[in-house]
């Protein structure tokens, strides 16, 4: 940096010398002349070469002393470009508040949704108390018929699927060993314990529960929920009750049907492909359900009805902002549902394998 500077006065020395130095004495000749006849200051008359130098060293000045921050500015700019590329230190004080917003949030949504339940009862129980029906039963048997008549077909169709296919691949595993008799109980025991209660709540979480949501999402936004209020009509026993009570009641039905159809596909791979007969086949699916099984996947599935139907209804008579809020509430409602129905099932397994071994 220094040298440099020194080359660049050297240079500038060199350039004042060889000035023409004739032709400047003749202009600055002409030029005293005329500063003689006119009234000016001083340093206005000086020699023209004399002012040229002092305008070129001031400029020569400006130019070296303005390195210097040309150089800082550059070094300041490198430092900015490392300290973007460096990683964003995270404030623990900052992550653990967010922790506690998240929690609270969550612990909010559970509280609601619990109250939201207890007041359903409450309202049902005060109208049965009454001597009435908590709600009319034409309403239960539209929401039976939509939530477990209009779902036989796709929860069989998938189930018989999923039969099909856990079949083939476990046979073809315990075919190396010699045991493809133990096909027929492997995906009893699955479905009836397990796969069946499961698959059939995340189906109905996606189908009934987005509908329930959608419905109720609809009328909150439209205002028919206050309307109906404004009537003297509880509405959660109006709206809400009938529709919990109908897939509390279906799911165990359905949980069967997928079991049955699971059954029923195993039993086709059992013969084609591992020359099992049908007698046989029932015979080695009774000797390997017990009753704790079926008594287990039933509990399950009034647990998953219950669940899938109380969130289904809480996102729909929560909606808020119109049109937009009922999509959202209704992708809420799903999500939840489907995570809260898993969930569930992990933590009853291990209770139930701790208490009940």
């Amino acid at each position: 940096m220094k040298a440099g500077r020194q080359c660049l006065v050297a240079d500038f020395a060199k350039n004042v010398d060889d000035t023409d130095m004739t032709s400047r004495d003749h202009t600055n000749a002409a030029y005293q002349q005329e500063c003689a006849n006119d009234d000016q200051d001083d340093e206005d008359c000086l020699p023209i070469h004399i002012q040229e130098n002092r305008f070129t060293l001031r400029s020569f000045i400006f130019l070296v002393s303005s390195q210097p921050s040309r150089h800082f500015s550059l070094d300041m700019a490198a430092n900015q470009s490392d300290t973007a590329d460096a990683p964003i230190q995270a404030n623990p004080v900052v992550v653990v508040q967010d922790v506690g917003h998240l929690s609270e949030a969550f612990m909010r949504e559970v509280g609601s949704l619990f109250w939201f339940v207890v007041q359903t009862a409450s309202e049902s129980l005060d109208n049965i108390r009454r001597g009435r029906t908590p709600f009319r039963a034409v309403s239960f048997f539209r929401y039976s018929e939509r939530a477990g008549v209009g779902s036989v077909p796709l929860v069989g169709l998938v189930s018989f699927f999923l039969g099909l296919t856990m079949a083939l691949l476990t046979g073809y595993q315990l075919q190396r060993f010699g045991t493809e008799r133990l096909v027929p109980g492997l995906v009893a025991i699955s479905f009836t314990r397990e796969l069946g209660p499961l698959l059939t709540g995340i189906m109905l979480a996606a189908r009934i529960g987005a509908s329930f949501t959608a419905e109720l999402g609809t009328m909150e936004v439209n205002e028919e929920v206050e309307a109906i209020e404004a009537m003297g009509i509880p509405p959660l026993r109006f709206l809400v009750a009938p529709r919990m009570v109908a897939l509390f009641a279906l799911m165990p039905c359905l949980s069967t049907v997928s079991n049955i159809s699971a059954i029923f596909a195993s039993s086709l791979i059992s013969r084609i492909y591992f020359n099992i007969a049908f007698v046989y086949f029932i015979d080695l699916v009774k000797d390997a359900l017990l009753i704790r099984d079926i008594v287990t996947g039933v509990l399950k599935s009034f647990l998953f009805g219950f669940l899938i139907s109380a969130i289904a209804c809480y996102r729909g008579l929560t909606v808020k902002g119109g049109a937009e809020g009922v999509g959202i509430a209704t992708t809420s409602s799903v999500v939840t549902a489907i995570t809260t129905v898993i969930g569930f099932d992990t933590l009853f397994n291990i209770v139930y394998i701790v208490f009940f071994p």
